[in-house]
């Protein structure tokens, strides 16, 4: 029999899951809509029947060792997602009560940047680390910090949320979260996209970005309009790469990372984004950091990332359980 652990990305429109062993081999993995289920009690329903399903088929060769869930707003110590703005439930959610109650087996619950830093520490580029950054650069901007070897969740879990620190509180674009200015307006595929728009409205100069819709409009795209030279594309790269390379200086100071990874649609732009964001984020430093911080591509698949993730959450306790005895 082979253990394998369920990982769960749980996300605004759809939700992943799939079966991954402690070598971060995955044994199967499907997705379902999320926005389908108009209420939390069908969606954890349908989450356990796919698990069981899916189980089944394998039920010769396959044991569960427990469940691990990444959600927006997931609290690892309340077992909750709370007030989560992008799904379609509202309040707390008792996620890790509901599936223990239909499936029998433990179920560890936390923020999906969290899951995707210690999926990165477990399976990813961060085996052998003990202190760095995981930013994940989707349609908004996730992270979170790992110091001497611990997730730091802060008291309501919701620590490290660089997403939501401000670069222009006064004037800046406004965020979903209701505020200013956040960092996650200007760095994220919304971020670089909104970037994108205002050059073009601030430029008269020829682009082939012009004419596409904001809705149409993918970092893959801006990414192959760099590539082939576009100077609207690549302005807005530099700009992307300057903002976020002196937010990480900041966080460098606040948490003395060995490394930071970064993740996500945006980061697979590879050097539009992380050539800016390392010269930045050098000239921003202060200078007892210089030359010590390494920024990195995640080493976690795009595709199977939050999965993997997720399920890195049971691999990595059953570790320490074992270490401790």
């Amino acid at each position: 029999m082979t253990k394998v652990a369920i990982g769960i990305d749980i996300g605004g429109t759809s939700t992943k899951l799939g079966a991954v062993d402690e070598n971060g081999q995955i044994h199967f993995q499907c997705s379902l809509s999320t926005d389908k289920y108009a209420d939390f009690e069908s969606f954890t329903n349908v989450i356990a029947k796919t698990i069981r399903h899916e189980l089944e088929q394998g039920t010769q060769y396959l044991e569960l060792a427990g469940i691990g869930i990444g959600a927006p707003h997931g609290v690892r110590r309340r077992g909750t997602i709370e007030h989560a703005a992008n799904l379609p439930w509202s309040g707390v959610l008792p996620l890790k009560e509901s599936l223990e109650d239909l499936l029998g087996i433990e179920v560890i619950v936390t923020n999906d940047a969290n899951a995707a830093a210690m999926g990165e520490k477990v399976f990813g580029g961060a085996k052998g680390m003990d202190d760095f950054v995981m930013i994940t650069l989707g349609t908004g901007l996730g992270s979170a910090i790992i110091s001497n070897g611990m997730l730091i969740e802060g008291m309501d879990g919701f620590a490290g949320e660089l997403g939501h620190v401000t670069y222009n509180h006064i004037n800046g674009r406004y965020c979903r979260c209701g505020r200013r200015g956040c960092l996650e307006t200007y760095v994220s595929a919304t971020g670089i996209k909104r970037t994108i728009f205002k050059l073009l409205a601030d430029h008269f100069g020829p682009s082939e970005l012009r004419g596409v819709s904001f809705d149409d409009l993918s970092t893959k795209m801006i990414s192959e309009s760099a590539h082939r030279g576009d100077q609207i594309a690549l302005e807005a790269f530099e700009y992307t790469g300057k903002i976020l390379g002196s937010k990480l200086a900041e966080t460098v100071q606040h948490t003395n990372p060995e490394a930071i990874f970064l993740l996500g649609g945006l980061a697979q732009a590879g050097d539009y984004i992380f050539k800016p964001a390392k010269k930045y984020l050098d000239e921003s430093l202060l200078h007892v950091f210089k030359d010590k911080v390494q920024v990195l591509p995640s080493e976690l698949l795009a595709n199977s990332a939050p999965v993997v993730g997720a399920a890195s959450l049971v691999w990595h306790k059953h570790n320490h359980e074992l270490i401790a005895q």
